[in-house]
């Protein structure tokens, strides 16, 4: 088959020559085919068309488009050449390939789908999507990816799963990143937007619904397994993927935390609503401010479902657990109903609870990812704890005779908790002992008797009588003198062996 140049020199040499085996000679061709471009240009074809020959495959073209609507476009070339074998087919394998293409181009042909082009109005339609996103710490990460229908502007938010608070989280902050919402949202049915189909029906998720109604906002499902309903999200989808996660097209370096992702998020947002788009010739930041006046107002305060998981604080401890793990709380929200959610991954994971009052849904605490067993305690939610150490017991009179002894002073108190670690018998005895010494020494020498006694390990009977006798904690001597003590003393005692006085006075008055 001759191209373009080669005939226009056949044409030229017929020309110069008026001869179709000169012009044959001069351009190295048959002089047949000289004469079949010169006779289609007279027809008004400068460009012969190439002559239909027939081909093997010819008396099979049925047999192999019979095949191809039977298996709906999905027969490969290889089966429909080993059919065709079986048939009487004596054609090699390449031309069955050549005809087996001719076929399946015409059936695909005949079955697209025609996509109608979809003119959206201003402040209408919504639609958001989710593709894989980086992986950080083994774990990999998921863009959600909201797109204006009649703007194009485009929100790439990073979460660390697609549970249902942290898909509604994205989707208020969409809205409030926009300065309003639209009047449909539109998605795929997912768990958290339908729990199930019946008679083709969707079934909506209670909690989107209820999440509807506080936005003002109706929201929508597309056809199960049909993405072209929703194309222009799945195109940003594409879009996100390819520059944020990191390829081998992009040369993106691995992120180090989750702070990183969402830092690529916003330069990714800024580059794609700052440029001129395609269709539009226009920059989808610059048709937001026209949009936004269309779009209806955002409540202040968000939906609670978008704060995480409620959990119910304790009467008596303000502590929370969420995900297996225990998060305390403000202590004045003992009783109270509060919301817990985690956001980022890896280092940067933090666990956010939020209470909402009569102000409004306000954040109370946040901390990092807790294990199971150790919680994470903030010291400025328990203002009044007294922190409790194991062998530190608070020693507190419940009896007169107990309130007696603890009152001689600390060195009673000292002697009582040695005296009970190692076990001493008859603690209430030498108790009632110490007591009735104090009152006779003073409480000052017993309490300090009682002290050293506590630190030398001395608990014996009499120990601390023993010790009061020592040097220098008896103040006064209470020995009564010879003159003063009501006891028989020894001075009779010399009167043994001799005469009584009267007798002696008897004997001189005789000698006399």
């Amino acid at each position: 088959m001759k191209v373009d140049v080669e005939i226009m020199e056949i044409l030229a040499a017929y020309d110069l020559t008026k001869s179709l085996r000169g012009a044959a000679e001069l351009t190295g061709c048959s002089h047949h085919t000289v004469a079949r471009h010169v006779a289609a240009r007279d027809a008004g074809q400068p460009i012969a068309n190439p002559v239909n020959r027939g081909r093997v495959t010819d008396p099979f073209m049925p047999k192999l488009e019979e095949w191809m609507e039977s298996s709906k476009g999905k027969l490969r070339a290889d089966v429909a050449h080993t059919k065709l074998l079986g048939l009487g087919y004596t054609g090699s394998d390449r031309s069955t390939r050549r005809a087996f293409a001719q076929v399946r181009a015409a059936y695909r042909l005949g079955n697209t789908r025609v996509h109608r082009p979809w003119i959206s109005e201003p402040g209408m339609w919504i639609q958001y999507d989710f593709g894989d996103g980086p992986m950080m710490d083994g774990k990999k990460t998921v863009l959600y990816i909201a797109w204006l229908a009649w703007s194009r502007f485009r929100v790439v938010i990073v979460m660390r799963d697609r549970t249902a608070p942290s898909v509604y989280a994205a989707l208020d902050r969409t809205f409030r990143m926009l300065g309003g919402a639209p009047t449909y949202v539109l998605t795929d049915n997912e768990k958290t937007v339908t729990m199930s189909h019946i008679a083709g029906v969707p079934v909506r998720n209670v909690a989107t619904v209820d999440f509807a109604r506080h936005y003002g906002v109706t929201v929508l499902t597309c056809q199960p397994a049909d993405p072209a309903t929703k194309g222009g999200v799945e195109s940003s989808v594409k879009l996100a993927k390819a520059d944020i996660v990191p390829k081998d097209t992009n040369l993106r370096p691995e992120y180090d935390s989750f702070v990183d992702i969402e830092t690529a998020c916003q330069e990714f947002m800024d580059l794609v609503n700052n440029r001129e788009h395609r269709a539009t010739r226009r920059k989808p930041a610059a048709m937001l401010v026209e949009e936004t006046p269309r779009l209806h107002r955002v409540p202040d305060a968000a939906h609670t479902i978008s704060f995480g998981m409620s959990r119910r604080v304790p009467v008596n401890t303000p502590m929370v657990t969420f995900e297996n793990a225990q998060y305390s709380v403000p202590s004045y929200l003992l009783g109270a109903k509060v919301f817990a959610r985690s956001h980022g991954l890896g280092l940067d994971e933090q666990v956010i609870v939020v209470h909402e009052g009569r102000d409004g849904p306000v954040e109370v605490a946040r901390h990092h990812r807790a294990r199971p067993g150790s919680p994470a305690i903030n010291d400025a939610h328990f203002p009044d704890h007294a922190p409790k150490i194991p062998g530190d017991y608070v020693v507190k009179a419940r009896s007169a005779a107990e309130l007696e002894f603890l009152a001689i002073g600390p060195g009673a108190r000292t002697w009582l908790l040695e005296a009970a670690a190692v076990g001493t018998l008859r603690i209430t005895h030498k108790m009632a002992e110490a007591v009735a010494l104090a009152k006779i020494a003073g409480q000052a020498d017993v309490d300090q008797a009682l002290g050293t006694a506590a630190i030398h390990g001395r608990f014996a009977h009499k120990d601390l009588a023993s010790i009061l006798n020592a040097a220098g904690l008896r103040s006064s001597s209470h020995t009564a003198s010879e003159t003063q003590s009501l006891t028989q003393g020894t001075r009779g005692w010399a009167a043994i062996g001799q005469l009584p006085a009267s007798t002696v006075d008897d004997l001189q008055e005789e000698s006399a």
